[in-house]
């Protein structure tokens, strides 16, 4: 095999960087970057722990769903969810983290890297209130670069095609997919459990 094992080798392999992605890079939101963040419903946070293992997770709601302290410090509002607690637990240990946000019908994402904090101050958290309901949890993320990325991977992926979307009937319900991996309850029960965490609990 001729994998790439340093620094140098790959940096050979794939040539110099062109001369936009050597200066898009920002060390704070600027107002292009505000206003896309601010038409952005779902984002993918990525985290890191002490001892390299790495998590991506999803995160969405009504776009504009971040708030924008500042051109520095971002907070993301923690939705209920499954109570794995798997990005909160890694940025208690290593606090890097990296965003990547969407906009649909858009090619190109906006990358933010920055470090987070676990917060729980409700003076932060008051003004994600949504649907009647404030965040116990929020995510306060300190910015370190802020770009745009290119729209190709989409592009390539016709992300936001009507015509290259897939049935959902072609594939198997969350619920028997959990049921049949994990055993621990009934596909009918697993079934319900999904249904009722979709209608009652999004807030």
């Amino acid at each position: 095999m001729d994998d790439i094992v340093d620094l140098e080798s790959l940096r050979a392999h794939f040539g110099g960087m062109t001369t936009l992605a050597a200066h898009k890079v920002l060390p704070r939101l600027d107002r292009h970057s505000r206003a896309f963040i601010a038409l952005s419903p779902f984002l993918v946070l990525a985290t890191a722990d002490s001892d390299g293992g790495v998590d991506a997770s999803p995160r969405g709601d009504a776009p504009g769903f971040v708030a924008m302290l500042d051109d520095k410090t971002l907070v993301i509002p923690d939705r209920p969810g499954n109570r794995r607690v798997d990005s909160f637990s890694n940025v208690i240990r290593h606090p890097g983290i990296g965003l990547i946000f969407f906009v649909p019908g858009f090619d190109e994402t906006l990358r933010v890297n920055g470090t987070g904090r676990v917060v729980t101050e409700a003076a932060l958290l008051a003004p994600l209130e949504a649907q009647g309901k404030v965040p116990a949890t929020g995510l306060l993320v300190s910015i370190s670069q802020v770009f745009f990325h290119c729209g190709k991977a989409l592009i390539r992926a016709k992300l936001w095609d009507p015509s290259r979307h897939v049935a959902r009937n072609i594939f198997p319900s969350l619920g028997r997919i959990v049921a049949e991996q994990t055993a621990v309850m009934s596909v009918e029960s697993a079934e319900r459990v999904v249904a009722t965490s979709y209608r009652e609990r999004l807030y």
